[in-house]
């Protein structure tokens, strides 16, 4: 058994960065029992957007976002170590790092699909 709906919200956080996030989504789902979901962007009027087009849009965006999120763990572990929270700085310093981590294969991904 299944349930499909769609839902649209709108949502915007800021994480004491340089910059505020503001995202609508439109999202499709279809619950459990081994079916699938899908998000994608609302684009408003015109063409659907082809996956390949969307996986761009989407790569593009997450490698600037979780760039702006890595800044800040390495920001916060530097206030961390000057405050004497030595063990709270080592662990934002590792958050960092995977976050290197992340966006190089974020940028992987990018390449595979440029061709």
């Amino acid at each position: 058994m299944s349930h499909n709906h769609e839902h649209t919200h709108h949502h915007s956080h800021s994480h004491d960065h340089d910059h505020s996030h503001d995202h609508d989504h439109s999202h499709e789902h279809a619950h459990g029992h081994g079916h699938s979901q899908s998000h994608g962007h609302s684009q408003g009027a015109g063409p659907e957007m082809s996956t390949k087009e969307k996986i761009g849009v989407l790569l593009s965006h997450w490698v600037d976002h979780n760039d702006s999120h890595k800044d800040n763990f390495y920001s916060w572990a530097k206030k961390a170590e000057q405050a004497g929270l030595d063990a709270v700085a080592v662990h934002l310093k590792q958050a960092g790092d995977l976050s290197e981590a992340v966006t190089k294969h974020l940028k992987q991904a990018e390449e595979e699909l440029r061709g």
